[in-house]
C-alpha cells in the first residue's frame, strides 16, 4: 500500500526512531511491503520508516534505472534494521541532495566518502557493507532519518539550498537520494 510521506515540519520527523525487536511479525513484513510500494511509487533511491510515520529503525534503499537518478551506479536493494554506521577515512564529499519528505529542494550536503554499514536484514540476519560514493551517501542520508535529522541540517552553505527551479532554472536536476 502506497502510504503518505510526511514533510518537514512533522514534529514525528524529528524523534529517534526504536529498534527492531520482533522480526517475525505481520506488523514489520507489512511496514516492509508499504515501504516498497511508497519508495517505488515515488521514484525515490530510499525510504525510511520514521518517513511514513513509524517510528522504527528501518531503512530500504536501492537504485536501478530511474528517471529521478539518470546518471548514477547501481546501489543494490536492501532492506537495513537496526543499522550502524562507520566512517572508514575521514574524507568527506559534498553533493546535491534530496528528499521525499522535502519535496521540491536540493541542497549541498557533506557526506563521508566511504563507510562500512551493518545491520539486519528483513529475516534478521546480520550483515555488512563496505560502500563509498553515491551508495554511501545514500545509506547516510537514509539512517538519519532514523536519528531525526533531515539533511537541510547538515548543510554547511544555505546560498547552496533553495527550490530545485530556483537553483537549476531549465537545467536537468542533478541526483539526488
Amino acid at each position: 500500500m502506497i502510504r503518505e510521506v510526511l514533510r518537514m515540519g512533522d514534529p514525528r520527523l524529528l524523534a529517534v526512531a526504536s529498534r527492531v525487536k520482533d522480526f517475525h511479525s505481520g506488523e514489520l513484513k507489512q511496514l516492509l511491503a508499504d515501504m516498497r510500494d511508497t519508495m517505488v511509487h515515488l521514484n525515490g533511491a530510499g525510504l525510511a520508516a520514521p518517513q511514513i510515520g513509524v517510528g522504527l529503525r528501518v531503512v530500504i534503499f536501492g537504485v536501478k534505472s530511474n528517471p529521478r537518478y539518470p546518471d548514477v551506479e547501481e546501489v543494490p536493494d536492501t532492506v537495513l534494521i537496526n543499522p550502524g554506521l562507520e566512517a572508514l577515512s575521514e574524507e568527506v564529499e559534498e553533493g546535491w541532495e534530496g528528499c521525499l519528505s522535502v519535496p521540491g529542494m536540493r541542497g549541498w550536503v557533506p557526506r563521508w566518502k566511504r563507510l562500512r554499514y551493518d545491520g539486519l536484514d528483513e529475516k534478521g540476519t546480520f550483515f555488512q557493507r563496505e560502500v563509498e560514493g553515491f551508495h554511501a551517501r545514500v545509506v547516510q542520508h537514509e539512517c538519519d532519518h532514523l536519528d531525526g535529522i533531515l539533511y537541510p541540517m547538515r548543510i554547511r552553505d544555505l546560498t547552496k539550498f533553495g527550490f530545485n527551479e530556483a537553483l537549476f532554472p531549465g537545467q536537468d536536476l542533478p541526483r539526488e537520494t
